[in-house]
């Protein structure tokens, strides 16, 4: 490993990949166990109706897509002894903990009381979420900033979404059974309020582990501190900003769909129990994280960009068997579709951002990754007004509200939240995708031209990876 290290020396030396990328357990693990049973816990068991749970939900992604420029500029431009990015994952890493551990431990007072549930669930969604949002401002500029080489940026980040995926089982799989059976009873919220305090430790330690093992360059210190509105400017001039983050923000979206709404599909569409959640999600996650070796393959092979623009429709379609899965058998078969399509966009979809902000670094002569991250996280965190809008239309079309009041038809209503929306969603992004020009990889021969879309013009130049 530290041979590999001096290959990209100065920039990253001492920074080992695997100890970078193993921080994403940490900033995935309580995350997570927000997007996958925030809506179950406060709609399904705490009896908030879904129309109110959706305009929260959908002002609290206002507010965390406004905070992201703020906290990507101030990462840019902090110059200190412990380096830009270290300190806002230190503090991040305790701010954290403690926001989802209150989330999740809602008094017994303020539960019985309809105003004061409103009121916890958004003061601590969205500070959570802001603690999430500073976190990772930082550990994503670390990616490009740390490791230069494509190939090797591509095995820091197979390690990450490893990472990640390995705290989607945790905070997905086990957070069913763990809470509803071993940490509470079935039907409280008890057990989560336990386990949150138990994740959220946990990866407060892994990130602080992570944040004093980093070797940021400090020749990037003499870089001109970036300028706010001048910044913002030029990162919107930028066309790949929009492209890019319309597809990332799609992809986004559905996820967010998919994790939120897993538990409430199994429940009221597969007819299952907390284990049989557990027991998809175990599934799902674990063939993806088989699938990402292979996509990390093809990655070598073909290059981010195509791999990308093949992930994304493949994920699209992945989504279709889970609208005509009946049991726990057919949700299975139906989900390891899902999980071949899920893996490869996780295992291209931070490559080909990094490629961007690569170029606007060459192009500008100031690394801002930090910044330029925060706006495309203005357009991913904007995805809570499409998770709002879809929760707001299981009240409208199914009459799903709670469930206490969950209508005449719940098990259609979530097998559309959890097939339907996100296969237009990712549909959407991989027509997107088609149109899309890429800059050449940081390791591409100088003559090679930026990547071109399929559809491209024959004289637009040959197609680097």
């Amino acid at each position: 490993m530290e041979a590999q290290d001096a290959e990209d020396a100065p920039r990253g030396a001492g920074t080992s990949p695997l100890r970078y990328g193993l921080g994403m357990f940490g900033t995935s693990l309580p995350i997570n166990l927000v997007k996958g049973s925030m809506f179950y816990v406060y709609v399904e068991l705490l009896g908030l109706d879904a129309a109110v749970y959706a305009t929260v939900y959908a002002v609290y992604g206002v507010l965390d897509a406004l905070d992201n420029p703020v906290f990507g500029y101030l990462s840019d431009r902090t110059r200190s002894r412990w380096g830009r990015r270290r300190p806002y994952l230190v503090v991040g890493a305790v701010v954290l903990a403690c926001t989802t551990i209150a989330l999740f431990t809602v008094p017994g007072p303020v539960a019985d009381s309809a105003v004061g549930l409103v009121v916890w669930f958004a003061v601590f969604a969205i500070t959570t979420e802001m603690a999430d949002s500073l976190i990772n401002a930082s550990y994503g500029a670390l990616l490009p900033e740390l490791f230069t080489q494509e190939r090797r940026r591509a095995t820091a980040n197979a390690v990450r979404q490893g990472a990640q995926l390995v705290a989607l089982v945790v905070a997905l799989a086990l957070t069913p059974v763990l809470a509803r059976g071993v940490l509470g009873p079935e039907g409280s919220a008890v057990g989560y309020g336990r386990l949150a305090v138990v994740f959220g430790v946990v990866a407060a330690a892994v990130i602080l582990w992570t944040a004093f093992g980093v070797r940021e360059d400090p020749a990037l210190d003499a870089e001109p501190r970036p300028q706010f509105f001048r910044s913002i400017g030029q990162v919107l001039s930028t066309p790949q900003f929009w492209t890019v983050g319309v597809v990332n923000a799609c992809y986004g979206a559905a996820m967010a769909l998919v994790l939120g709404g897993l538990q409430l599909y199994v429940d009221h569409t597969l007819g299952g129990s907390a284990l049989d959640a557990s027991i998809l999600q175990l599934v799902v996650i674990v063939v993806a994280i088989g699938m990402l070796g292979v996509w990390a393959g093809v990655v070598r092979r073909k290059g981010a960009a195509w791999t990308w623009r093949l992930a994304l429709p493949v994920a699209a379609v992945g989504f279709v068997p889970l609208y005509f899965a009946t049991d726990l058998l057919t949700g299975i078969l139906a989900g390891l579709a899902v999980a071949v399509g899920y893996s490869g966009v996780l295992a291209t979809n931070d490559l080909v951002i990094a490629r961007v902000l690569d170029a606007d670094a060459a192009r500008h002569g100031v690394h801002r990754s930090g910044l330029f991250l925060a706006a495309f996280g203005v357009l991913g965190r904007l995805n809570a007004l499409v998770t709002a809008g879809a929760v707001l239309s299981l009240a409208v079309f199914f009459g799903y509200r709670s469930g206490a009041d969950p209508g005449p038809d719940p098990g259609q209503a979530f097998r559309v939240y959890l097939s339907v929306y996100p296969f237009a969603l990712l549909l959407l992004g991989t027509v997107v995708s088609r149109f899309i020009r890429l800059p050449a990889a940081p390791d591409a021969a100088p003559d090679a031209a930026p990547d071109a879309a399929p559809d491209a013009a024959p004289d637009a130049g040959p197609v680097t990876r």
